[in-house]
């Protein structure tokens, strides 16, 4: 039985084109993630800025110590500044900032295109409205995170640096700046955090922020903040509960509150361990509305035109 002359002895026919077909259709989605990078440039700017305004407030405080010191190392550990000292502080704050900027993406992405009429464009473009969608739900949900994880990872790096040479001939022995530093496992816990909570644990926020994005035809924060806030008063006249604030507190704090107050990184290690945070009720029911919310923001973007 003949066989195409460029078929590879071995191999079923079929499998060649499966490679080719696989990424074929993988590459609207890469290309709708690369424009989101493109327009929204903030999504990456935000956290560098942060970032070098902390890295700079640490070098000028590690000077100004430096200064104090005149040579000898403080004897009570509470009086030191060393830089590894900070490294929780400024990975929370980075965090922080990417936090906001995917809150903010989320809301602008859809109504943005509808704005600035470009939607027709992009709909006239070999991209379905599932893949568009999804690559703007990719963004907040694993994009930022990655993002800020990197950005926080080589503040840390570069702080640790600049530490080590303002601090040459104080009396702080440079080698344990770095090995007793906790940074390296502080990195891969605030890692840890940004892809569950961030990622998963946000996604209904996401879905919603996105569903007003492509509903809304003006003002979309105000739509995105005012039916929350009136189902929380109906609620609480109607019923003396608060079970809607409740929900919406947990879901912005994260599972049981983990890792925004007193000890970051116990709280971290001790609730986000995988088979205490996938236990949670909560994520899968979060995870199930973001999937409503993500149907009805694809049919509306089927279907709704520019402003």
């Amino acid at each position: 039985m003949n066989t195409p002359s460029n078929a590879i002895p071995g191999f079923p026919a079929g499998s060649q084109a499966a490679a080719p077909a696989v990424s074929s259709s993988m590459r609207p989605f890469y290309w709708s993630i690369r424009r989101e990078l493109w327009e929204y440039r903030v999504l990456y700017l935000a956290p560098l800025m942060a970032a070098a305004l902390l890295l700079l407030a640490v070098l000028v405080r590690t000077i100004v110590e430096r200064y104090h010191m005149h040579g000898v190392l403080p004897a009570d550990p509470a009086q030191r500044f060393l830089p590894h000292q900070h490294f929780e502080l400024a990975a929370a704050l980075i965090m922080g900032v990417g936090l906001l900027v995917g809150l903010y993406y989320t809301l602008d992405a859809l109504y943005g295109e509808r704005r600035d009429r470009s939607i027709l464009f992009w709909k006239s473009l070999p991209v379905s409205d599932l893949t568009a969608v999804l690559a703007k739900l990719t963004i907040p949900l694993v994009v930022v995170p990655v993002l800020t994880f990197v950005i926080a990872v080589a503040a840390g790096i570069i702080m640790l640096m600049l530490g080590s040479v303002v601090l040459l001939g104080s009396g702080v022995r440079i080698s344990e700046l770095w090995t007793n530093s906790s940074f390296f496992y502080v990195a891969l816990l605030w890692f840890y955090h940004l892809l569950l909570v961030h990622g998963l644990w946000y996604a209904p926020i996401y879905g919603w922020l996105l569903l007003v994005s492509a509903w809304s035809p003006r003002a979309p924060l105000v739509w995105a903040v005012l039916p929350p806030f009136v189902v929380c008063g109906v609620e609480k006249l109607a019923f003396n509960t608060t079970y809607a604030l409740a929900w919406i507190q947990e879901r912005f704090l994260g599972p049981s509150h983990s890792g925004m107050a007193g000890n970051a990184s116990k709280n971290l290690a001790a609730e986000l361990i995988p088979q205490h945070f996938f236990s949670e009720p909560g994520l899968w029911i979060g995870l199930a509305i973001a999937a409503l919310l993500l149907l009805g923001t694809i049919r509306l973007r089927r279907y709704r035109g520019p402003i």
